[in-house]
């Protein structure tokens, strides 16, 4: 397929970049993010590896239009883990200056 990231033309096929991301160890994903066989990498990760370009020269954007299109699943920014608020046995605990229960 034929798609167009940072302004330079790029013919790319969907077992093409599965093979060009087997070995890479994907990073912690904080953006946009893809799935590429059972790994998830984020998408700037994925698309500096098969442009070749510094992350700083294309969007996500682009890189996630090319893979939606060769038929990988794109995932949105990943939803913030909402922070256990503490019982009330461990606020007790945490005003008498017990140690933490773990």
């Amino acid at each position: 397929m034929r798609c167009v990231i940072a302004r330079f033309p790029f013919d790319l096929v969907k077992s093409e970049v599965e093979h060009s991301m087997k070995g890479v160890k994907p990073e912690p994903v904080t953006g946009p993010s893809v799935t590429i066989g059972r790994r998830t990498y984020p998408v700037k990760q994925v698309g500096e590896v098969i442009t070749r370009q510094d992350r700083r020269d294309f969007t996500a954007g682009e890189v996630t239009r090319a893979l939606t299109r060769l038929g990988f699943t794109c995932h949105d920014v990943p939803a913030p883990v909402p922070a256990t608020a503490p019982t009330p046995f461990e606020t007790a605990s945490a005003l008498l200056g017990a140690p933490p229960v773990v």
